[in-house]
């Protein structure tokens, strides 16, 4: 368990993940993680479980070798003026979570030494199984992306990405937890309508989609691959003749692909990339960084 202390400007339910996440996972004590939102009252919970709150930023950054900005990007401008002649180069790491809020912006307010990186974790880190895709630029001291690295990968798995992939890339990994789970939910409703009590049917969809999951992250196969070793042709399992109709609906409900009329070609993987047979672009696959869960 790491000593060095973090502190986590907005008590949103990014922010209060993030910290409970963190000390769910062992990896910080509550007494170690400080906690601010502008106002007191929302932080009295988060007092009752041990974390360290204030109203005051500075005094936050102050007591911390870690500063994790986790508010709206229209506050953004205010908090880092605010916190910006507190920051020391020499000790402080700067991660924002703040959506299209660029490392070009932070920097103009907050000064040229200090490292930043900015990263988007999904609310899967309140149990640890998130998927956080960091950035920061290539001047970036080891110890800043060292820092970055240890908490997210304690919160689920990380990889580090290109800043100008950060725009696609939360809406899979961030905003995408709430299409895999409204995908839940609907493969649940088939079970409600043969019978199963909802609660009953959300856990059997939950626990299959966990499956299928851990199975490609464990062998690092292709969905593919294992939908072969799982339909039977022309059997009570052979749902591969239902492929392309579902993966249409799927790009159709993906609001990165609005507008899909039909499912693109299914990607292979070729000497570590994910290759499209037809147009052969590719796509390089991010090493995951943290330990298989």
């Amino acid at each position: 368990m790491s000593s060095e202390r973090i502190a986590i400007l907005g008590r949103g339910n990014r922010g209060s993940a993030i910290a409970r996440g963190l000390v769910s996972a062992g990896a910080r004590t509550p007494e170690a993680i400080t906690i601010t939102r502008r106002f007191e009252p929302p932080l009295a919970a988060l007092r009752d479980e041990r974390f360290r709150t204030t109203t005051d930023n500075t005094a936050a950054v102050q007591n911390a070798s870690v500063v994790v900005v986790a508010v709206r990007p229209k506050q953004m401008d205010d908090v880092l003026e605010g916190i910006a002649s507190a920051l020391d180069a020499k000790r402080h790491v700067l991660i924002s979570t703040a959506t299209d809020v660029q490392i070009a912006d932070i920097r103009a307010r907050v000064g040229e030494a200090i490292p930043i990186l900015r990263a988007m974790p999904n609310i899967g880190v309140a149990v640890g199984e998130a998927m956080t895709c960091p950035t920061c630029e290539r001047s970036t001291p080891d110890r800043a992306r060292d820092a970055a690295t240890a908490i997210f990968s304690a919160l689920g798995r990380t990889a580090f990405l290109d800043e100008d992939q950060m725009t696609p890339a939360p809406a899979l990994c961030a905003c995408g937890i709430a299409f895999f789970l409204r995908a839940i939910r609907v493969a649940s409703q088939g079970d409600v309508q043969v019978g199963f009590h909802a609660d009953e049917a959300i856990r059997l969809a939950a626990q299959t989609a966990k499956g299928a999951a851990e199975l490609i992250l464990a062998r690092d196969a292709h969905p593919e691959s294992l939908i072969d070793t799982v339909t039977t042709p022309l059997g009570g399992h052979d749902c591969r003749s239902e492929r392309d109709g579902a993966s249409r609906v799927l790009l159709r409900a993906d609001p990165r692909h609005r507008g899909v009329g039909r499912a693109g070609p299914a990607l292979v993987r070729e000497e570590g990339r994910l290759i499209e047979p037809r147009t052969r672009s590719c796509t390089a696959t991010p090493k995951l960084l943290g330990a298989a869960k």
